[in-house]
């Protein structure tokens, strides 16, 4: 067990050193969530002018509602990009040096899962701080960013099970990719991370209610705009983590299988 601990950290230790070297990749990290948060949450903002539109909203300002979206939707991305770095260690032969050395096979993806789930803390401890700084208020405080960060990362960490999945079987950046785009679009523009369940048309609120994105926003906009409502927040937990579980299971077992 031990070793086996020791071998995910090397790995995990190895995709953050090569994460810190890319000082272009890091800038664009921080740059496009606030973005998003200044450009998107000024452009809606009129929604609240609305008293019908407020009540859906269940906010004054609409920023206060999108930011938890803004969070999960970064956990989204950063976690489908994760299995990138199989491929390109394949294409280097990387790859091949990691299975020859004496390291268990399994901690190869838990390892990118890992260092996928910190990259995740540091990007929405960023938005955090933005938010904040355009007027945002945590509603439960410092105990509630760090609950926000532990679901962000075994989001994160659940997603990027996914990416490593897929990277296992598919040779080409383009083709993963391609199919990246293909899950994520939907993802995003059927959960209700940017817009209330309630404003939207019977069919797509039964997408939304099923939707892995919105199961994950609604504890993090509770945590952020209504306190600590343990219903919500334990019925996120466990989701995150139940999603973590699987996926982590998945993950390696399809590794082994196609790689190792």
């Amino acid at each position: 067990m031990k070793s086996f601990l020791q071998d995910i950290y090397f790995v995990a230790w190895r995709e953050l050193k090569h994460f810190t070297g890319q000082p272009a990749r890091i800038i664009m990290m921080v740059v496009q969530p606030a973005i998003w948060l200044v450009l998107m949450g000024n452009m809606m903002s009129g929604l609240t002018n609305n008293p019908y539109s407020a009540s859906l909203l269940g906010v004054n300002r609409y920023i206060d509602f999108m930011t938890p979206g803004i969070m999960i939707m970064t956990a989204l991305f950063g976690g489908v990009y994760g299995g990138v770095s199989v491929i390109w260690d394949r294409r280097t032969g990387y790859l091949n040096k990691m299975l020859a050395a004496p390291i268990s096979r399994s901690a190869i993806p838990v390892g990118k899962m890992i260092a996928t789930s910190v990259q995740a803390i540091f990007q929405v401890t960023v938005i955090v701080i933005i938010a904040l700084l355009l007027g945002v208020r945590l509603a439960t405080g410092i105990s509630g960013f760090l609950m926000i960060l532990l679901m962000v990362a075994l989001f994160s960490f659940a997603m990027a099970g996914i990416s490593l999945a897929l990277a296992s079987v598919i040779k080409t950046h383009e083709t993963l990719f391609a199919i990246i785009n293909f899950l994520t679009m939907p993802l995003m523009f059927t959960s209700n991370a940017m817009f209330p369940t309630r404003a939207m048309p019977a069919w797509l609120a039964s997408l939304s209610r099923w939707n892995p994105v919105s199961y994950s926003v609604e504890p993090l906009r509770a945590l952020v705009i209504q306190g600590w409502l343990w219903d919500k927040i334990i019925q996120g937990i466990v989701f995150v983590g139940v999603f973590s579980l699987v996926m982590v299971l998945i993950a390696t077992r399809q590794f082994n299988k196609s790689i190792a």
